[in-house]
């Protein structure tokens, strides 16, 4: 036999090889679902799961719901009929999405979910902060800041409605900032999306001159609140507390109208929720709840992260 003929026959043998899926690995497919792709938070997480896939040699699929809790349902169903390997998920609807989930862990396609926390649902792990824990956290700051400032405040709230985790994030700062001399004013909806919660927040102030804080649950509902006080020259008069920092907001600790803001590492959700998915393709063990914690910024400390907002 010739070497041509041995060539031949080889390459022959490799190309049926391939066609059976023996010769040639196929790289891992992970399908991340979030919410939107307007939110800084949102895209940190998908930077974070994209370095996690490339660092590992694994394909990253991004499926953007905006805000549509529907949308994520018929996204993991896709997700299922192309059988992907695994599914990363930033849920809306927590309750509304556990039959899909359940139907992908049927397929053999672990879901992790990391942000929001899927109560008794059927995915294989959970990534992310207790979002009740940190709302008590910046709650009890809240609390503390007002004891040291005259005793008295009234706070307007800028929430997501439709978001499960942005309400136990308001159900917690509740409990904690509760104390006497608080009067909590109403609770309008931004709806997660930037341009509604800037009217919400107009709207909050306009039908309450008194306030005299504002307290948003997630990263819109904070730039909604801050371009809302800024736009009607309230800086002096209403104090601002939130989640997720942006640049705008590191501007407004500097200057003095916002005090406290909680921040989260949404590129590490994203990262351990890509490495979550690859692991347990490898069957290793996963924590069932992985843990990341929360920083309160301030005026003090806020140097530290400047870097992530230039």
């Amino acid at each position: 036999m010739t070497m041509i003929e041995m060539f031949k026959r080889t390459a022959a043998a490799a190309a049926i090889l391939a066609g059976l899926g023996v010769a040639t690995a196929q790289a891992e497919t992970v399908a991340l679902v979030t919410i939107n792709q307007q939110a800084l938070f949102f895209n940190q997480i998908n930077d974070g799961a994209q370095a996690a896939a490339d660092k590992a040699g694994a394909k990253l699929v991004i499926f953007n719901a905006n805000n549509q809790a529907a949308a994520q349902n018929t996204a993991i169903e896709n997700y299922i009929a192309q059988k992907v390997d695994g599914i990363v998920l930033v849920a809306i609807d927590v309750n509304g999405v556990k039959p899909a989930i359940t139907a992908a862990k049927a397929a053999g396609i672990p879901v992790v979910a990391i942000d929001a926390r899927i109560p008794d649902g059927d995915n294989a792990a959970f990534i992310g902060v207790d979002n009740t824990g940190a709302g008590e956290q910046i709650g009890k700051y809240f609390a503390d800041y007002v004891a040291k400032n005259g005793g008295a405040a009234k706070v307007g709230i800028v929430g997501a409605l439709n978001s499960f985790i942005q309400n136990q994030r308001l159900d917690g700062f509740k409990k904690t900032a509760g104390v006497s001399g608080v009067t909590f004013l109403d609770t309008v909806d931004g709806q997660n999306v930037q341009d509604v919660a800037l009217t919400a927040s107009e709207n909050l102030m306009t039908a309450n001159p008194d306030m005299t804080a504002i307290y948003a649950t997630g990263e819109p509902q904070l730039i909604g609140a801050i371009s809302a006080v800024s736009s009607q020259n309230m800086k002096d008069k209403v104090k601002v507390f939130g989640w997720d920092l942006t640049a705008q907001a590191i501007k407004g600790i500097d200057e003095g109208w916002i005090t406290a803001v909680v921040q989260q590492d949404p590129y590490k959700e994203g990262e351990a929720g890509v490495n979550a998915i690859l692991a347990l393709k490898k069957g290793e063990k996963v924590e069932p709840n992985i843990d990341i914690p929360v920083t309160i910024v301030t005026k003090e400390n806020v140097d530290k992260f400047r870097d992530l907002f230039k």
